[in-house]
């Protein structure tokens, strides 16, 4: 039988949306994405504030409307409202990050300890929830390691995010993130995979490329298939900047040391998540040298989506 469905209520945003999905998976369900945007006057107020949610957005199939699915998974404050508008309706609704509002509004919220909300229907993670499983991992291992055998090892990926509201990466951080890896591809004798995401600037990429593709890195294009989860699963060691909370969750579910490149910049919120897997030994600060010592997988989403099962009666 095919699993129920779930809708994936986000802005379309990766990290927020990778969250919400991965926890449909882990859930049984099948997740459909419904990617929302407000439309106008709606787009003027907080989402909390609209007062029939599900008429101020649209979505690319068009507006919401029934039948209704037996879940909704939201993540972002857009689509925190929607949700629990669904739920008034007979929707099981779960909030991914804190919603904004009043978690009572939702059947269960899920959120990270960083983002500082409690609650009787609130489930609080180490990391943000993902799709890097262990099973995900093996799979993308057993594809992708004859692809990467050309490469030398110590093989080290390098997880690429962007420019936001909190850090910078442009093409003169770009530029000295660069030399950073140059260094270690130097004096350590690594190998390097670099995958950039859609957040990353074309300065930023052009920097990386000019610098660390002529001494034998390689840098994906952003074209054929996506090497991520094959980066996550076949790496010796992860570099991951500072800017993601959902990259730096999936890189602590490898089974790897990983280090955190600091970019320009500053957020409570992510500090206290790095300043966490620094005191529990999980993750370094990158200073250009390669390290390594034991580790072992960082990964709440299978206990989160117990407890959501649980409480939601699946």
């Amino acid at each position: 039988m095919p699993a129920p469905n779930a809708w994936v209520l986000t802005e379309g945003h990766a990290g927020m949306e990778s969250q919400a999905v991965g926890l449909a998976e882990a859930l049984g369900l099948t997740p459909e994405p419904r990617r929302l945007r407000a439309r106008l006057p709606w787009d003027w107020l907080p989402g909390r504030l609209w007062p029939v949610p599900l008429m101020g957005v649209t979505t690319e199939q068009g507006p919401l409307a029934p039948p209704w699915p037996g879940v909704a998974i939201s993540c972002g404050n857009v689509s925190a409202p929607v949700c629990a508008a669904l739920r008034r309706r007979g929707v099981k609704a779960v909030h991914v990050q804190h919603p904004k509002m009043d978690p009572a509004a939702f059947d269960a919220v899920v959120a990270a300890v960083h983002d500082g909300i409690t609650g009787p229907n609130v489930i609080v993670t180490r990391n943000a929830l993902h799709r890097a499983t262990p099973e995900r991992l093996a799979a993308a291992r057993a594809e992708w390691m004859p692809r990467f055998a050309h490469l030398p090892r110590p093989l080290v990926a390098v997880l690429v995010g962007g420019t936001n509201g909190r850090f910078r990466l442009d093409g003169e951080v770009g530029a000295d993130v660069a030399e950073r890896l140059a260094g270690m591809m130097e004096r350590d004798k690594v190998g390097l995979y670099v995958t950039p995401s859609r957040r990353t600037g074309e300065d930023a990429k052009r920097a990386l490329a000019d610098r660390l593709v002529p001494l034998g890195a390689e840098i994906w294009d952003m074209q054929g298939e996506n090497p991520y989860f094959g980066l996550l699963a076949c790496a010796d060691a992860i570099v991951v900047t500072c800017d993601s909370v959902s990259m730096m969750s999936e890189a602590v579910a490898s089974s790897v040391p990983v280090f955190i490149l600091d970019l320009p910049g500053k957020s409570r919120r992510i500090g206290e998540f790095i300043d966490m897997l620094v005191r529990d030994g999980r993750v370094r600060r990158f200073d250009g040298r390669l390290e390594t010592w034991p580790v072992t997988p960082l990964d709440d989403t299978p206990a989160a989506a117990a407890e959501v099962k649980r409480r939601l009666g699946l």
